[in-house]
Protein backbone atom coordinates (compact mmCIF):
# COMPACT_ATOMS: atom_id res chain seq x y z
CA UNK A 1 0.00 0.00 0.00
CA UNK A 2 1.32 3.45 -0.87
CA UNK A 3 2.64 5.72 1.86
CA UNK A 4 -0.09 8.35 1.57
CA UNK A 5 -2.84 5.77 2.19
CA UNK A 6 -1.67 4.87 5.68
CA UNK A 7 -4.13 6.69 8.00
CA UNK A 8 -3.20 8.72 11.03
CA UNK A 9 -4.93 6.18 13.24
CA UNK A 10 -5.14 2.49 12.47
CA UNK A 11 -8.06 0.80 14.22
CA UNK A 12 -9.00 -2.83 14.43
CA UNK A 13 -12.62 -3.91 14.53
CA UNK A 14 -14.07 -5.63 17.60
CA UNK A 15 -13.95 -8.91 15.69
CA UNK A 16 -10.22 -8.42 15.12
CA UNK A 17 -9.46 -8.02 18.82
CA UNK A 18 -7.29 -10.80 20.30
CA UNK A 19 -9.24 -13.72 21.72
CA UNK A 20 -6.16 -15.25 23.33
CA UNK A 21 -3.26 -13.86 25.34
CA UNK A 22 0.24 -14.76 24.15
CA UNK A 23 2.72 -16.30 26.60
CA UNK A 24 6.28 -15.43 25.50
CA UNK A 25 7.77 -17.98 27.90
CA UNK A 26 6.45 -20.83 25.78
CA UNK A 27 8.86 -19.85 22.99
CA UNK A 28 11.84 -19.02 25.21
CA UNK A 29 14.70 -21.51 24.98
CA UNK A 30 16.02 -20.28 28.33
CA UNK A 31 13.00 -20.10 30.61
CA UNK A 32 12.79 -17.46 33.34
CA UNK A 33 14.18 -18.74 36.63
CA UNK A 34 11.43 -19.94 39.00
CA UNK A 35 10.20 -18.02 42.02
CA UNK A 36 11.81 -19.35 45.19
CA UNK A 37 10.52 -19.86 48.69
CA UNK A 38 12.68 -17.48 50.78
CA UNK A 39 12.64 -19.95 53.67
CA UNK A 40 13.70 -23.10 51.82
CA UNK A 41 15.34 -21.68 48.69
CA UNK A 42 13.28 -24.15 46.64
CA UNK A 43 10.98 -23.33 43.69
CA UNK A 44 7.55 -22.28 44.86
CA UNK A 45 4.64 -24.61 44.25
CA UNK A 46 1.09 -23.72 43.36
CA UNK A 47 0.05 -24.69 46.88
CA UNK A 48 2.54 -22.22 48.38
CA UNK A 49 1.44 -19.39 46.08
CA UNK A 50 -2.32 -19.89 46.47
CA UNK A 51 -2.57 -18.08 49.85
CA UNK A 52 -1.15 -14.97 48.13
CA UNK A 53 -2.62 -15.05 44.59
CA UNK A 54 -5.89 -16.24 43.05
CA UNK A 55 -5.81 -19.88 41.98
CA UNK A 56 -6.22 -19.27 38.24
CA UNK A 57 -3.56 -16.54 38.34
CA UNK A 58 -1.17 -18.94 40.07
CA UNK A 59 -1.65 -21.37 37.18
CA UNK A 60 -0.88 -18.59 34.69
CA UNK A 61 2.12 -17.49 36.73
CA UNK A 62 3.71 -20.95 36.61
CA UNK A 63 2.81 -21.83 33.01
CA UNK A 64 5.83 -21.55 30.74
CA UNK A 65 4.72 -24.04 28.06
CA UNK A 66 1.30 -22.92 26.79
CA UNK A 67 1.77 -20.31 24.03
CA UNK A 68 -1.81 -19.04 23.87
CA UNK A 69 -4.34 -18.80 26.70
CA UNK A 70 -8.02 -18.04 26.10
CA UNK A 71 -9.31 -14.63 27.20
CA UNK A 72 -12.64 -15.30 28.97
CA UNK A 73 -15.68 -13.80 27.25
CA UNK A 74 -16.46 -11.61 30.28
CA UNK A 75 -13.02 -10.00 30.07
CA UNK A 76 -13.28 -9.52 26.30
CA UNK A 77 -16.65 -7.82 26.79
CA UNK A 78 -15.08 -5.42 29.28
CA UNK A 79 -12.14 -4.81 26.92
CA UNK A 80 -14.63 -3.56 24.32
CA UNK A 81 -15.23 -0.46 26.46
CA UNK A 82 -11.76 0.81 25.53
CA UNK A 83 -10.25 -1.68 23.11
CA UNK A 84 -9.07 -2.00 20.46
CA UNK A 85 -6.87 1.01 21.09
CA UNK A 86 -5.47 3.04 18.18
CA UNK A 87 -2.08 2.68 16.58
CA UNK A 88 -1.18 6.24 15.58
CA UNK A 89 1.20 7.39 12.86
CA UNK A 90 3.07 10.38 14.30
CA UNK A 91 3.10 12.35 11.04
CA UNK A 92 3.32 15.70 12.83
CA UNK A 93 6.26 14.62 14.98
CA UNK A 94 8.05 13.22 11.95
CA UNK A 95 7.63 16.54 10.12
CA UNK A 96 8.78 18.56 13.13
CA UNK A 97 11.91 16.43 13.47
CA UNK A 98 12.60 16.45 9.75
CA UNK A 99 13.33 12.75 9.87
CA UNK A 100 12.91 10.10 7.18
CA UNK A 101 11.92 7.68 9.95
CA UNK A 102 8.32 6.55 10.22
CA UNK A 103 7.06 6.75 13.81
CA UNK A 104 4.06 4.92 15.23
CA UNK A 105 2.76 4.79 18.78
CA UNK A 106 0.25 2.49 20.43
CA UNK A 107 -1.95 4.72 22.58
CA UNK A 108 -3.25 3.07 25.75
CA UNK A 109 -4.63 6.18 27.47
CA UNK A 110 -8.15 6.14 26.08
CA UNK A 111 -9.86 4.87 29.25
CA UNK A 112 -10.70 6.41 32.63
CA UNK A 113 -7.67 4.84 34.33
CA UNK A 114 -5.55 6.75 31.82
CA UNK A 115 -3.20 3.87 31.09
CA UNK A 116 -2.62 0.32 29.90
CA UNK A 117 -3.02 -1.05 33.43
CA UNK A 118 -6.72 -1.82 32.96
CA UNK A 119 -5.78 -4.71 30.64
CA UNK A 120 -4.53 -6.77 33.59
CA UNK A 121 -6.65 -5.21 36.35
CA UNK A 122 -9.88 -6.46 34.86
CA UNK A 123 -8.43 -9.94 34.38
CA UNK A 124 -7.17 -10.21 37.95
CA UNK A 125 -10.44 -8.87 39.38
CA UNK A 126 -12.39 -11.33 37.24
CA UNK A 127 -10.46 -14.32 38.60
CA UNK A 128 -10.83 -13.01 42.18
CA UNK A 129 -14.59 -12.74 41.74
CA UNK A 130 -14.75 -16.16 40.08
CA UNK A 131 -12.98 -17.62 43.12
CA UNK A 132 -15.55 -16.06 45.44
CA UNK A 133 -13.19 -13.68 47.23
CA UNK A 134 -14.25 -10.61 49.21
CA UNK A 135 -11.56 -8.34 47.86
CA UNK A 136 -7.96 -7.72 46.87
CA UNK A 137 -5.00 -5.65 48.04
CA UNK A 138 -2.35 -4.00 45.93
CA UNK A 139 0.31 -1.32 45.66
CA UNK A 140 0.49 1.57 43.22
CA UNK A 141 3.23 4.01 42.28
CA UNK A 142 2.03 6.91 40.15
CA UNK A 143 -1.51 5.64 40.60
CA UNK A 144 -2.41 4.24 37.19
CA UNK A 145 -2.51 0.67 38.47
CA UNK A 146 -4.46 1.59 41.60
CA UNK A 147 -6.96 3.51 39.49
CA UNK A 148 -7.36 0.66 37.04
CA UNK A 149 -7.81 -1.92 39.80
CA UNK A 150 -10.34 0.24 41.65
CA UNK A 151 -12.37 0.44 38.41
CA UNK A 152 -12.17 -3.32 37.88
CA UNK A 153 -13.12 -4.11 41.48
CA UNK A 154 -16.05 -1.71 41.30
CA UNK A 155 -17.26 -3.53 38.18
CA UNK A 156 -17.16 -6.90 39.97
CA UNK A 157 -18.28 -5.55 43.39
CA UNK A 158 -15.00 -6.42 45.14
CA UNK A 159 -13.34 -4.56 48.00
CA UNK A 160 -10.08 -2.89 46.94
CA UNK A 161 -7.33 -1.83 49.34
CA UNK A 162 -4.54 0.23 47.77
CA UNK A 163 -1.17 1.16 49.28
CA UNK A 164 0.09 4.15 47.30
CA UNK A 165 3.76 5.16 47.39
CA UNK A 166 3.87 8.15 49.71
CA UNK A 167 5.61 10.55 47.33
CA UNK A 168 2.98 9.86 44.63
CA UNK A 169 0.17 10.04 47.19
CA UNK A 170 1.33 13.59 47.92
CA UNK A 171 2.23 14.58 44.33
CA UNK A 172 -0.92 13.19 42.70
CA UNK A 173 -3.91 13.78 45.04
CA UNK A 174 -6.41 13.72 42.18
CA UNK A 175 -5.33 10.25 41.11
CA UNK A 176 -6.03 9.19 44.68
CA UNK A 177 -9.51 10.70 44.49
CA UNK A 178 -10.35 8.79 41.32
CA UNK A 179 -9.56 5.57 43.19
CA UNK A 180 -11.78 6.63 46.06
CA UNK A 181 -14.55 7.51 43.61
CA UNK A 182 -14.52 3.89 42.48
CA UNK A 183 -14.72 2.70 46.09
CA UNK A 184 -11.11 1.86 46.91
CA UNK A 185 -9.43 2.69 50.21
CA UNK A 186 -6.07 4.39 49.63
CA UNK A 187 -3.25 4.50 52.21
CA UNK A 188 0.11 6.29 51.77
CA UNK A 189 2.99 3.81 52.02
CA UNK A 190 4.92 3.14 54.15
CA UNK A 191 2.21 3.49 56.78
CA UNK A 192 1.52 2.82 60.44
CA UNK A 193 -1.33 0.46 59.52
CA UNK A 194 0.89 -2.62 59.00
CA UNK A 195 3.73 -4.21 60.95
CA UNK A 196 6.08 -4.06 57.98
CA UNK A 197 5.16 -0.42 57.36
CA UNK A 198 6.04 0.47 60.93
CA UNK A 199 9.39 -1.31 60.59
CA UNK A 200 10.25 0.46 57.33
CA UNK A 201 9.43 3.84 58.91
CA UNK A 202 11.61 2.96 61.87
CA UNK A 203 14.52 1.93 59.64
CA UNK A 204 14.05 4.79 57.15
CA UNK A 205 12.56 7.81 58.99
CA UNK A 206 11.00 10.34 56.63
CA UNK A 207 11.19 8.03 53.61
CA UNK A 208 9.10 8.94 50.57
CA UNK A 209 8.46 5.23 50.01
CA UNK A 210 8.86 2.93 47.04
CA UNK A 211 6.92 0.27 45.19
CA UNK A 212 8.87 -2.33 47.17
CA UNK A 213 7.57 -0.85 50.45
CA UNK A 214 3.98 -0.72 49.21
CA UNK A 215 4.12 -4.31 47.97
CA UNK A 216 5.19 -5.50 51.44
CA UNK A 217 2.25 -3.78 53.09
CA UNK A 218 -0.28 -5.03 50.55
CA UNK A 219 0.91 -8.63 50.86
CA UNK A 220 0.77 -8.46 54.67
CA UNK A 221 -2.84 -7.27 54.62
CA UNK A 222 -3.89 -9.86 52.02
CA UNK A 223 -2.40 -12.79 53.93
CA UNK A 224 -3.84 -11.67 57.28
CA UNK A 225 -7.42 -11.16 56.08
CA UNK A 226 -9.61 -14.10 55.11
CA UNK A 227 -11.17 -13.84 51.67
CA UNK A 228 -8.51 -11.50 50.28
CA UNK A 229 -5.67 -12.03 47.83
CA UNK A 230 -2.85 -9.82 46.64
CA UNK A 231 -2.71 -8.62 43.02
CA UNK A 232 0.20 -6.90 41.29
CA UNK A 233 0.23 -4.47 38.38
CA UNK A 234 3.59 -5.37 36.87
CA UNK A 235 6.65 -7.68 37.11
CA UNK A 236 4.77 -11.00 37.30
CA UNK A 237 4.47 -13.42 34.38
CA UNK A 238 0.68 -13.33 34.60
CA UNK A 239 0.67 -9.54 34.14
CA UNK A 240 2.87 -9.67 31.04
CA UNK A 241 0.50 -12.32 29.72
CA UNK A 242 -2.57 -10.08 30.12
CA UNK A 243 -0.74 -7.09 28.67
CA UNK A 244 0.12 -9.02 25.52
CA UNK A 245 -3.14 -7.64 24.07
CA UNK A 246 -1.16 -4.42 23.45
CA UNK A 247 1.41 -6.08 21.23
CA UNK A 248 -1.06 -8.43 19.56
CA UNK A 249 -3.23 -5.48 18.51
CA UNK A 250 -0.17 -3.50 17.44
CA UNK A 251 1.09 -6.29 15.21
CA UNK A 252 -2.35 -6.92 13.72
CA UNK A 253 -2.70 -3.21 12.88
CA UNK A 254 0.74 -3.09 11.27
CA UNK A 255 0.10 -6.29 9.34
CA UNK A 256 -3.07 -4.72 7.87
CA UNK A 257 -0.83 -2.33 5.95
CA UNK A 258 2.14 -4.62 5.42
CA UNK A 259 4.32 -2.62 7.83
CA UNK A 260 7.28 -4.28 9.56
CA UNK A 261 8.87 -2.26 12.37
CA UNK A 262 12.63 -1.98 12.70
CA UNK A 263 12.73 -0.59 16.23
CA UNK A 264 10.29 -1.26 19.09
CA UNK A 265 10.58 0.89 22.23
CA UNK A 266 8.91 0.68 25.62
CA UNK A 267 9.41 2.30 29.01
CA UNK A 268 10.43 -0.15 31.72
CA UNK A 269 9.77 -0.12 35.45
CA UNK A 270 8.59 -3.59 36.39
CA UNK A 271 7.90 -4.62 32.81
CA UNK A 272 4.12 -4.69 32.22
CA UNK A 273 3.96 -2.20 29.33
CA UNK A 274 7.24 -3.23 27.73
CA UNK A 275 6.47 -6.94 27.98
CA UNK A 276 2.98 -6.47 26.59
CA UNK A 277 4.08 -4.33 23.65
CA UNK A 278 6.94 -6.53 22.50
CA UNK A 279 5.27 -9.92 23.12
CA UNK A 280 4.34 -11.07 19.58
CA UNK A 281 7.42 -9.44 18.04
CA UNK A 282 9.70 -11.13 20.57
CA UNK A 283 7.85 -14.36 19.82
CA UNK A 284 8.83 -14.08 16.15
CA UNK A 285 12.39 -13.29 17.19
CA UNK A 286 12.53 -16.30 19.52
CA UNK A 287 11.19 -18.60 16.81
CA UNK A 288 13.64 -17.22 14.24
CA UNK A 289 10.87 -15.84 12.01
CA UNK A 290 11.90 -12.16 12.11
CA UNK A 291 14.30 -9.79 13.82
CA UNK A 292 13.71 -6.48 15.56
CA UNK A 293 15.70 -4.00 17.60
CA UNK A 294 13.88 -3.93 20.95
CA UNK A 295 14.80 -1.19 23.43
CA UNK A 296 13.80 -0.86 27.09
CA UNK A 297 13.98 2.68 28.49
CA UNK A 298 14.26 3.25 32.23
CA UNK A 299 14.89 6.26 34.49
CA UNK A 300 18.51 7.06 35.33
CA UNK A 301 17.37 7.43 38.94
CA UNK A 302 16.25 3.78 39.10
CA UNK A 303 18.38 1.92 36.52
CA UNK A 304 17.74 -1.75 37.29
CA UNK A 305 18.53 -3.02 33.77
CA UNK A 306 21.50 -0.80 33.01
CA UNK A 307 23.20 -0.76 36.42
CA UNK A 308 21.57 -3.58 38.34
CA UNK A 309 22.75 -7.10 39.07
CA UNK A 310 21.15 -10.25 37.66
CA UNK A 311 20.43 -12.24 40.79
CA UNK A 312 17.74 -13.61 43.07
CA UNK A 313 16.21 -10.89 45.20
CA UNK A 314 13.07 -10.07 47.13
CA UNK A 315 10.37 -8.28 45.14
CA UNK A 316 9.56 -6.14 48.16
CA UNK A 317 11.44 -3.96 50.64
CA UNK A 318 10.02 -5.81 53.64
CA UNK A 319 11.46 -9.09 52.34
CA UNK A 320 8.30 -11.13 52.87
CA UNK A 321 7.57 -11.95 49.21
CA UNK A 322 8.99 -14.79 47.11
CA UNK A 323 12.46 -14.45 45.63
CA UNK A 324 12.69 -13.70 41.92
CA UNK A 325 15.74 -13.83 39.67
CA UNK A 326 15.86 -10.46 38.00
CA UNK A 327 17.96 -7.43 37.24
CA UNK A 328 17.83 -5.63 40.57
CA UNK A 329 19.27 -2.72 42.50
CA UNK A 330 18.53 -4.52 45.76
CA UNK A 331 15.20 -4.71 47.57
CA UNK A 332 16.41 -2.10 50.06
CA UNK A 333 17.09 0.44 47.32
CA UNK A 334 14.67 3.37 47.62
CA UNK A 335 14.77 5.54 44.48
CA UNK A 336 14.79 9.31 44.56
CA UNK A 337 11.38 10.97 44.40
CA UNK A 338 11.30 11.38 40.62
CA UNK A 339 8.03 12.01 38.85
CA UNK A 340 7.78 8.75 36.91
CA UNK A 341 6.25 6.95 39.88
CA UNK A 342 5.33 3.88 37.87
CA UNK A 343 9.00 3.21 37.10
CA UNK A 344 10.32 3.50 40.66
CA UNK A 345 10.82 -0.23 41.26
CA UNK A 346 14.13 -1.77 42.28
CA UNK A 347 13.81 -4.84 40.04
CA UNK A 348 12.54 -6.05 36.69
CA UNK A 349 10.30 -8.82 35.39
CA UNK A 350 12.01 -12.23 35.47
CA UNK A 351 10.85 -12.88 31.92
CA UNK A 352 12.28 -9.63 30.58
CA UNK A 353 15.43 -10.05 32.68
CA UNK A 354 16.09 -13.42 31.03
CA UNK A 355 15.48 -12.00 27.55
CA UNK A 356 17.83 -9.10 28.30
CA UNK A 357 20.48 -11.41 29.71
CA UNK A 358 20.22 -13.53 26.56
CA UNK A 359 20.92 -10.44 24.43
CA UNK A 360 17.50 -10.41 22.78
CA UNK A 361 16.81 -6.81 23.76
CA UNK A 362 18.78 -3.77 24.89
CA UNK A 363 18.29 -1.17 27.60
CA UNK A 364 19.03 2.52 28.09
CA UNK A 365 18.52 4.94 30.97
CA UNK A 366 17.57 8.60 30.63
CA UNK A 367 17.40 11.60 33.00
CA UNK A 368 14.00 13.03 33.83
CA UNK A 369 14.64 16.59 32.57
CA UNK A 370 15.48 15.11 29.17
CA UNK A 371 12.33 12.98 29.39
CA UNK A 372 10.13 16.01 30.05
CA UNK A 373 11.74 17.93 27.19
CA UNK A 374 10.63 15.10 24.91
CA UNK A 375 7.18 15.00 26.53
CA UNK A 376 6.63 18.69 25.90
CA UNK A 377 7.87 18.42 22.31
CA UNK A 378 5.51 15.50 21.69
CA UNK A 379 2.52 17.22 23.32
CA UNK A 380 2.96 20.35 21.20
CA UNK A 381 2.81 18.51 17.90
CA UNK A 382 0.79 15.34 18.57
CA UNK A 383 -1.86 16.85 20.86
CA UNK A 384 -1.59 14.34 23.73
CA UNK A 385 -0.10 15.18 27.12
CA UNK A 386 1.88 12.01 27.86
CA UNK A 387 2.46 10.39 31.24
CA UNK A 388 6.02 10.71 32.61
CA UNK A 389 6.50 6.95 32.28
CA UNK A 390 5.48 6.93 28.60
CA UNK A 391 7.70 9.92 27.97
CA UNK A 392 10.79 7.79 28.51
CA UNK A 393 9.81 5.87 25.37
CA UNK A 394 9.08 9.15 23.56
CA UNK A 395 12.59 10.36 24.42
CA UNK A 396 14.14 7.26 22.91
CA UNK A 397 11.89 7.33 19.84
CA UNK A 398 12.87 10.94 19.13
CA UNK A 399 16.54 10.07 19.60
CA UNK A 400 16.26 7.15 17.16
CA UNK A 401 14.40 9.32 14.64
CA UNK A 402 17.12 11.98 14.83
CA UNK A 403 19.76 9.31 14.18
CA UNK A 404 17.83 8.44 11.03
CA UNK A 405 17.91 12.12 10.08
CA UNK A 406 21.71 12.03 10.29
CA UNK A 407 22.13 8.76 8.38
CA UNK A 408 19.21 9.04 5.97
CA UNK A 409 17.84 5.66 7.03
CA UNK A 410 14.08 5.22 6.69
CA UNK A 411 13.52 3.07 9.75
CA UNK A 412 10.07 2.31 11.12
CA UNK A 413 9.89 3.02 14.86
CA UNK A 414 7.08 1.82 17.13
CA UNK A 415 6.75 2.85 20.76
CA UNK A 416 4.24 2.42 23.53
CA UNK A 417 2.36 5.47 24.78
CA UNK A 418 1.18 3.89 28.02
CA UNK A 419 -1.10 6.69 29.14
CA UNK A 420 -1.88 10.34 29.66
CA UNK A 421 -0.25 12.82 32.02
CA UNK A 422 -3.20 14.92 33.14
CA UNK A 423 -2.72 13.81 36.75
CA UNK A 424 1.00 14.59 36.53
CA UNK A 425 0.81 18.36 36.23
CA UNK A 426 2.87 18.88 39.39
CA UNK A 427 5.70 17.24 37.49
CA UNK A 428 5.16 19.43 34.44
CA UNK A 429 5.05 22.46 36.74
CA UNK A 430 8.39 21.46 38.26
CA UNK A 431 9.88 21.11 34.79
CA UNK A 432 8.54 24.47 33.58
CA UNK A 433 9.65 26.27 36.75
CA UNK A 434 13.18 24.90 36.42
CA UNK A 435 13.06 23.16 39.79
CA UNK A 436 13.21 19.63 38.40
CA UNK A 437 16.50 17.86 39.11
CA UNK A 438 18.26 14.80 37.74
CA UNK A 439 19.33 12.65 40.66
CA UNK A 440 21.43 9.68 39.61
CA UNK A 441 22.48 7.16 42.29
CA UNK A 442 26.20 6.75 42.81
CA UNK A 443 28.05 3.49 42.25
CA UNK A 444 28.64 3.38 46.00
CA UNK A 445 24.90 3.65 46.78
CA UNK A 446 24.03 0.85 44.39
CA UNK A 447 26.91 -1.33 45.60
CA UNK A 448 25.80 -0.94 49.20
CA UNK A 449 22.31 -2.09 48.29
CA UNK A 450 23.52 -4.97 46.12
CA UNK A 451 25.76 -6.17 48.97
CA UNK A 452 22.59 -7.01 50.93
CA UNK A 453 21.17 -9.37 48.29
CA UNK A 454 20.02 -12.69 49.73
CA UNK A 455 22.53 -15.52 49.43
CA UNK A 456 21.09 -18.18 47.16
CA UNK A 457 22.97 -21.29 46.07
Amino acid sequence: MSENKIPYKIYLTEDEMPKKWYNMRADMKNKPAPLLNPGTGQPLTAEELSPIFCEELVAQELDDTTPFIDIPAEIRDFYKMFRPSPLVRAYCLEEKLGTPAKIYYKFEGNNTSGSHKLNSAIAQAYYAKKQGLKGVTTETGAGQWGTALSMACSYFDLDCKVFMVKVSYEQKPFRREVMRTYGASVVPSPSETTEIGKKILQDHPGTTGSLGCAISEAVEVATKNEGYRYVLGSVLNQVLLHQSVIGLETKAALDKYGIKPDVIIGCAGGGSNLGGLIAPFMGEKLRGEADYQIIAIEPASCPSFTRGTYAYDFCDTGMICPLAKMYTLGSGFIPSANHAGGLRFHGMSSTLSQLYDDGLMEARSVEQTSVFEAAEQFARVEGILPAPESSHAIRAAIDEALKCKETGEEKTIVFGLTGTGYFDLVAYESFHNGTMTDYIPTDEEIAASIAKLPKIG
